[in-house]
C-alpha cells in the first residue's frame, strides 16, 4: 500500500511538470488570468459549471473568488451554476438534463463575462451547451479539461487541457491551476 501511496504521489507529479514544460498551456493560463482581471475591472462576472468532481471544483474556485484567497478584500462576482438545486432539479426533469447550465447562462451571463466550463473528458454535454450559448451572447469561454480537450476544444475561446487522461489527475491539475489563476486575479485587483 505504501508502494501505491507513492506512486500515485508521482503520477500526480508528473503531470504538474509536463503542465510546466507546456509552454502553450502556461500562456494560456496566463491569458485567462488576465480575461478574468480585465472582467472585474469592467463590472462583469465569472460563471463555472461541471459535474461530479469538476461541479465541486467549479463550486470551490467561485468561492475562492467571492470569497477570498489569500487576504481580506472585497468580493469578486464569481458563481458555480450548480448550487441551486431547486432549479437544476426541476430543469432536469422538465427539460433535460443536458439544458441544466445552458438556460442559467442564458438567464445569467452578459457580454463580456466569463464562463470557465470544467469537464476532464471536454465532452459533458450540458458543458458544452452553456459555452456555445456563452459564446452567442459574446461571453469569453474558457474550457478546463483533460489532454484531449474533448468537444470543448472545438467551442472554446480558451482551452486549458491538462495533460493526462487519468481523471483524479485532471482533477488535481484544475484545482491547481484555479488556485494559480486565483492568486493572479487577487494580487492583480487587489495589490496584494
Amino acid at each position: 500500500m505504501k508502494k501505491k501511496i507513492i506512486s500515485t504521489i508521482y503520477d500526480s507529479i508528473n503531470v504538474k511538470r509536463r503542465i510546466v514544460e507546456n509552454e502553450v498551456l502556461l500562456e494560456t493560463i496566463l491569458k485567462v488570468a488576465e480575461e478574468i482581471i480585465l472582467a472585474f475591472k469592467n463590472d462583469k462576472k465569472v460563471l463555472f459549471c461541471g459535474n461530479g468532481g469538476s461541479a465541486a471544483d467549479a463550486q470551490h474556485l467561485a468561492a475562492e473568488l467571492s470569497g477570498k484567497f489569500y487576504f481580506d478584500r472585497e468580493p469578486l462576482f464569481a458563481d458555480a451554476l450548480h448550487v441551486n438545486t431547486s432549479y437544476l432539479t426541476a430543469v432536469a426533469n422538465d427539460y433535460s438534463y443536458d439544458e441544466v447550465y445552458s438556460r442559467l447562462v442564458k438567464a445569467k451571463g452578459r457580454e463580456g463575462d466569463i464562463l470557465i466550463g470544467i469537464s476532464t473528458s471536454g465532452n459533458s454535454k450540458n458543458v458544452i451547451k452553456a459555452i456555445e450559448v456563452a459564446n452567442n451572447i459574446g461571453m469569453i469561454t474558457v474550457g478546463m479539461t483533460g489532454e484531449t480537450g474533448g468537444k470543448m476544444k472545438d467551442v472554446c475561446k480558451y482551452l486549458i487541457n491538462v495533460p493526462s487522461k487519468d481523471t483524479p489527475r485532471i482533477q488535481e491539475a484544475h484545482i491547481m491551476i484555479g488556485h494559480i489563476i486565483c492568486e493572479i486575479v487577487e494580487k492583480e485587483l487587489f495589490n496584494g
